[in-house]
C-alpha cells in the first residue's frame, strides 16, 4: 500500500480543514452532515491530487489555494457571522477603497491563531517535501484507481443528500451557512456557482397546499381581506413560463390577511423610514438615548420583534425592511434589484409616488456607492445622496464611522416644508468596530458611558447609539417647528444584530450581549431579538405588541397602517397587527411560531410552555416546507420581476 499512500495527502488535510471550520464557526459540530462532510473530503482530496499533476510544486501550489480559501472564509465568518459567497468577490474593491479596509485587518490580526492552524498542512507540506521527491510514481493503474475511486465515493455521497430525507430536506433551497455544515466547503462553493453565478435552478417545487397550516379555519370578521383584484386561477391557465405559472398558484392559494382596527390609523401621513446600523435594544436607556426611548415607549411597542442576519449582513438587512422580501441566496440582491429595475410596488417610496407624491429622497452618511445603493435605491424610486454625491458637504467623510446626527441636521430641510414627504435614511454611526480608538461616534460620547459598570467593549457600543438619539432628537425638534409632528410617522429597524460585539477569543463569544441584557442570551434565537420602532406625536396611547414579529413583517404592517392598496398574498410576511398567525424565519431555516423554537443547526423543536401539538415532527416537517416556500417564492419574484407582471401600476421614479 505504499504506493498509494501519498494519495491520502489531501483528503486528510481536507478534512483537517473542515473540521476546523466547522469548530471555528460555532455552529453544531457533530450532526450526520460531518458524514457527507467527511466523504466530499475524499471525493475533492483525490481531485486535488490529480491537479497537482503529481508534481512537488502542484502540491504546494493546490495545498497554499486551500488553505488560503479556507482562512478567507474563516476570517470572513468571524466578522459578518456568515460564509462569504463568490457573488461578493466584486465587491472586494469597496473593502479596500473605504475605512473598512482598517476592520478587516483587524478581523485578520484577531483570527491569526486561526490562520495558522489551517495553514498547518501547507507547512508540513513544504518541510517535508523531500520525501515526496523521490516517491513513487503514479502509474496508469494506480491513475485509474484513484479515478474509480472518486467516481464511487462522489456517487455514493450524491445519493445521500437525493435518498436520505435528512440531506434531501435540509438541502432543498441552497443557504450558505447550513451548506457548509451538509456539505462542507469545497461542495458549498460549487453549489454556489451553479446556482448563483451559473443562474442554475436548484429544482425546488413550491408547494402551495401546505401554506394553509399557518391559517387553518378562517374566523369571522367584519372587516375585507387585504388583497387586489388578481385573477391568479386566469393568469396561470394563460401562462407558459413553468416559473411565473407556480407563483400564480402559490399565490392563488395563499389566505389573505384581513384588515383591521389599525387599517389607515396614519392615512395621509409623512413617513421617514430609516434603517439603522447595527442597532438592538440594547441601546435604548432612559439615560443615554432618552429620545429613542420615548419613541419605543410612546409608539408602537414591539416586544417580541426580530431581525435576521442574512448573507450579505447590511445590505440583505436594508433589502427586507424596505421591500418585504427575503434575499435571494449567493448574490446581493438589492443591487441585482437595481440592475434589473424590479418592480416593488409596494414598498413605501413606490407607494408615495403612485399616491401622487412627486420626489421621494434617501439618505446614507457613507460612500454612496457602497453596497451600490445609488443602483438599487434610484430603482426604489428615491433620489439618493450619500458621501460622494452630495453629502460630504453636511457630514465629515475623515471621521469613522461618519455621524447620523450630521446627516440629520444637514437634511431634514430638503424635505420638512414640502406639503407632504417620505424620506429614508440608512446610518451608520453603530457600525463596528466597538471600541474607543476604532469607532470615532464612541469616542465622541466616552463621557457619557464612563460611569456605567460594563466591559469597555459594551460602553462603546451604547456610546456611538447616542449619536442615533441625537439625530432622531434633532429630527423631532424639525418635526415640531415645521408643525408637521402629528403628521408624521418615523419607523426605524435595525438591518443585522450587532455582530461586531462578539468576541471569538473568549470562551463565551456572546458575553458582551449577555452583560448588556443582563443574563445569558441564547446565542440560536434572542441574539436576533431586537427592537421595531413605529412612533408618531400624533398617536393618542402607546401600543403594545407582544405578537413574535420580524424585519420582514414591516412592509405589510406599514401598507395596512397608511391604508395604502396591496395583496397580503403577494408577501411572504404579515401585517403584524392582523390576526395572522406569527412566522419568524432564519437565514438557516430555523424558524419561531406561537408554537415554539425549531433550531435547524440541532435539528430540535422547543414547544412553548401552555402550548399543545398532536403531532410535533409532522408540524415540523410542514412548517420546514413553508418556510422553504417563502424563500423560494421570495427567488423567484425577483429573478421574473414577478410583481411587473400583475400589478397594473406604473414603476415610478423621483422628479428632482
Amino acid at each position: 500500500m505504499k504506493k498509494y499512500y501519498y494519495w491520502a495527502f489531501f483528503p486528510i488535510t481536507i478534512f483537517y480543514c473542515e473540521l476546523w471550520l466547522r469548530l471555528f464557526s460555532g455552529e453544531r459540530f457533530f450532526n450526520w452532515g460531518l458524514v457527507t462532510v467527511a466523504l466530499f473530503s475524499v471525493v475533492f482530496g483525490l481531485l486535488s491530487q490529480f491537479l497537482s499533476f503529481n508534481k512537488n510544486a502542484g502540491l504546494i501550489i493546490v495545498q497554499s489555494f486551500l488553505s488560503l480559501w479556507y482562512s478567507v472564509q474563516t476570517v470572513y465568518h468571524n466578522i459578518f457571522g456568515t460564509y462569504m459567497i463568490l457573488y461578493s468577490l466584486k465587491g472586494a474593491d469597496q473593502i479596500a477603497e473605504s475605512e473598512m479596509l482598517g476592520e478587516a485587518f483587524l478581523a485578520i490580526a484577531k483570527s491569526l491563531w486561526q490562520v495558522l492552524i489551517l495553514f498547518v498542512p501547507l507547512i508540513l507540506l513544504i518541510i517535508g517535501i523531500k520525501r515526496f521527491k523521490n516517491r513513487h510514481k503514479a502509474k496508469k493503474r494506480e491513475m485509474w484507481t484513484a479515478a474509480g475511486v472518486t467516481a464511487a465515493v462522489l456517487t455514493i455521497t450524491l445519493l445521500l443528500r437525493i435518498a436520505i430525507p435528512y440531506y434531501r430536506d435540509r438541502n432543498a433551497i441552497f443557504e450558505m451557512n447550513r451548506s457548509v455544515s451538509y456539505n462542507g466547503l469545497l461542495y458549498t462553493e460549487i453549489l454556489d456557482f451553479g446556482y448563483n453565478i451559473l443562474g442554475i435552478d436548484n429544482g425546488y417545487e413550491i408547494d402551495p397546499d401546505i401554506e394553509n397550516i399557518l391559517h387553518g379555519e378562517n374566523k369571522p370578521t367584519k372587516y375585507e381581506p387585504n388583497v387586489m383584484q388578481i385573477d391568479f386561477q386566469t393568469l396561470a391557465s394563460q401562462e407558459t413560463d413553468t416559473t411565473v405559472k407556480a407563483l400564480h398558484e402559490y399565490f392563488g392559494s395563499r389566505t389573505p390577511t384581513y384588515k383591521n382596527k389599525y387599517t389607515g390609523m396614519f392615512e395621509g401621513y409623512n413617513l421617514i423610514q430609516v434603517t439603522a446600523e447595527g442597532f438592538s435594544y440594547f441601546a435604548i436607556d432612559k439615560e443615554l438615548t432618552p429620545t429613542l426611548y420615548k419613541m419605543q415607549h410612546e409608539g408602537f411597542d414591539f416586544t417580541n420583534f426580530y431581525t435576521p442576519i442574512w448573507g450579505v449582513s447590511t445590505s440583505d438587512g436594508e433589502y427586507v425592511a424596505t421591500t418585504g422580501l427575503i434575499p435571494k441566496g449567493g448574490i446581493w440582491s438589492y443591487f441585482t434589484s437595481g440592475k434589473n429595475n424590479i418592480f416593488f410596488p409596494f414598498t413605501m417610496p413606490q407607494q408615495y409616488l403612485n399616491d401622487g407624491l412627486k420626489t421621494v429622497r434617501a439618505y446614507h452618511n457613507h460612500t454612496y456607492t457602497y453596497y451600490s445603493r445609488h443602483i438599487s435605491h434610484k430603482n426604489m424610486g428615491f433620489i439618493y445622496k450619500g458621501i460622494g454625491n452630495g453629502l460630504e458637504k453636511v457630514v465629515n467623510p475623515k471621521r469613522w464611522p461618519e455621524s447620523d446626527h450630521e446627516m440629520l441636521k444637514g437634511t431634514t430641510s430638503e424635505y420638512i416644508g414640502k406639503d407632504r414627504f417620505m424620506t429614508y435614511y440608512m446610518t451608520v454611526s453603530g457600525h463596528l468596530n466597538y471600541t474607543f480608538m476604532g469607532n470615532s461616534m464612541a469616542a465622541r460620547h466616552k463621557d457619557k458611558v464612563k460611569h456605567l459598570d460594563l466591559s469597555s467593549n459594551a460602553k462603546a457600543y451604547l456610546a456611538c447609539n447616542i449619536e442615533l438619539d441625537l439625530a432622531m432628537e434633532h429630527l423631532l425638534e424639525a418635526l415640531e417647528k415645521a408643525g408637521v409632528a402629528e403628521k408624521t410617522v418615523i419607523v426605524i429597524t435595525p438591518d443585522h444584530y450587532p455582530y461586531g460585539l462578539e468576541d471569538k477569543e473568549h470562551i463565551d463569544p456572546y458575553h458582551y450581549f449577555s452583560e448588556l441584557a443582563g443574563h445569558q442570551i441564547d446565542p440560536d434565537l434572542e441574539l436576533y431579538k431586537s427592537c421595531l420602532i413605529i412612533y408618531s406625536k400624533g398617536m393618542e396611547k402607546p401600543i403594545k405588541v407582544d405578537k413574535y414579529c420580524s424585519s420582514l413583517d414591516i412592509i405589510p404592517t406599514l401598507n395596512n397602517l397608511f391604508g395604502f392598496e396591496y395583496d397580503s398574498r403577494l408577501l411572504p410576511g404579515t401585517d403584524i397587527m392582523s390576526d395572522s398567525q406569527a412566522l419568524v424565519m432564519f437565514n438557516n431555516h430555523s424558524f419561531l411560531t406561537e408554537k415554539g423554537f425549531y433550531n435547524s443547526k440541532t435539528d430540535e423543536f422547543e414547544l412553548f410552555d401552555g402550548q399543545e401539538l398532536e403531532d410535533v415532527d409532522e408540524y415540523v416537517s410542514s412548517m420546514r416546507k413553508v418556510v422553504n416556500n417563502k424563500f423560494k417564492i421570495s427567488a423567484q419574484i425577483l429573478d421574473t420581476n414577478y410583481y411587473a407582471k400583475v400589478i397594473n401600476r406604473e414603476h415610478k421614479l423621483s422628479q428632482k
